[in-house]
């Protein structure tokens, strides 16, 4: 039997980990060519929404900060190449925001209690349930200059923009688009698939496979940082003030997700910790490359896992907080076993806090079944890891 050796985790990650990361690095080009025409036709059928070529940083809305721009691309300066519009899930499902334009000026201010509308405007005998503490309302009083077409009323109900709404409105002009662009004379290219709850979910053949794609209509809030995100923390020591300082400004994103209310995203703040995490020479990226390898092939496969790419960092952000030195990771397969450990504990404890708002639960409507059966299957790995590692 091979031994669980340093060894091994570099034979590991060059003919597993390397291999399956320049596949889904092809496959995700090839979407991102198709979706950016895409949004780009329905951004010129549509203003309110744009390309995805224009999120984060290059957002219209923000063409007149280059303070912002500059910001970001020294932060990125020497990394590996990233759309801000993009978050690969698993190795064949990514999450994308296609940024809104004309919602500008936004400031935080006590939304009303109670709801009575339905989605189509109806008055409701009870109110509607109020945002859980990873959502919110979004009021067009949020905005100083809001653009006319958002007051409509295909977007709007009484004061109030709703993510339903600009979803369908969004999925009505992605069905023109591919009908217009070239796609349509390849049959089954893109198509558009059944989806549960507000979300636009395509199939966009490849050359190596089907990939998936979430496309989810986002208000991108830059230089702003939402209040029920108290973070850094108190005695914080990882990341630096300096570097915290820098991600908050990057501010933070409203993704239409749900019927009523707006689900707050952090992409831009977790990629910006994420491409500067081995700084002081450790091997945390190494690490979370190989459990996500683990978790891929071993923990939980298939195209909807119940742990994700995005709880994997979540957990490592958590495990650099608890052990903010280098000297902390240098040996991979200690560090390793140490974020498998951690992985195991929230698996089975069904409980892992969102890192910037950390009362919320990331699990809390995961499959429990789906739970039990991956925690087995790491508390396998961790008992010998030599037999999926070697």
């Amino acid at each position: 039997m091979p031994d669980f050796s340093e060894e091994g985790l570099d034979h590991y990650l060059l003919n597993q980990v390397d291999l399956r990361h320049r596949t889904v690095s092809r496959r995700v080009e090839e979407v991102l060519t198709v979706l950016r025409d895409l949004t780009t036709e329905v951004s010129k059928k549509d203003g309110r929404f744009q390309s995805i070529a224009h999120a984060g940083v290059n957002n219209e809305n923000i063409k007149d900060q280059p303070a912002m721009v500059s910001k970001w691309a020294a932060l990125l300066r020497g990394r590996c190449s990233f759309n801000p519009a993009i978050q690969v899930l698993t190795s064949s499902l990514v999450l994308v925001s296609v940024p809104v334009r004309g919602l500008i000026g936004y400031h935080q201010h006590v939304a009303r209690q109670w709801r009575y509308y339905s989605l189509t405007g109806s008055i409701l005998p009870t109110p509607v349930r109020e945002p859980e503490k990873l959502h919110q309302w979004l009021e067009l009083e949020s905005f100083t200059s809001p653009a006319q077409d958002w007051q409509d009323a295909k977007v709007c109900v009484e004061g109030d923009i709703v993510p339903a709404k600009v979803v369908s409105l969004f999925r009505e002009q992605l069905e023109t688009a591919i009908l217009t662009c070239s796609f349509s004379a390849n049959a089954g290219k893109v198509s558009i698939l059944e989806s549960v709850g507000s979300v636009v979910r395509v199939a966009i053949e490849t050359v190596e496979g089907v990939m998936e794609a979430e496309l989810v209509p986002t208000v991108e809030l830059i230089n702003y940082w939402p209040k029920k995100a108290r973070w850094p923390r108190l005695l914080q020591r990882w990341p630096t003030t300096e570097r915290a300082r820098c991600i908050k400004s990057f501010g933070f994103n409203l993704m239409a997700t749900s019927n009523y209310h707006w689900l707050l995203s952090f992409s831009r703040a977790e990629q910006a910790l994420l491409v500067a995490v081995d700084e002081d020479g450790g091997c945390r990226r190494k690490c979370y490359r190989v459990v996500r390898q683990l978790k891929e092939d071993t923990w939980c496969p298939g195209t909807k896992p119940v742990i994700t790419a995005f709880h994997l960092q979540t957990l490592l952000f958590w495990c650099c907080e608890k052990f903010p030195c280098g000297r902390d990771w240098r040996c991979v397969k200690e560090c390793v076993l140490r974020v498998a450990r951690k992985l195991l504990k929230c698996v089975s404890q069904r409980y892992l806090r969102h890192y910037f708002v950390r009362s919320y639960n990331l699990l809390k409507y995961s499959n429990t079944t789906e739970l039990d059966h991956t925690a087995q299957k790491i508390n396998d790995f961790i008992a010998n890891p030599s037999l999926y590692v070697h």
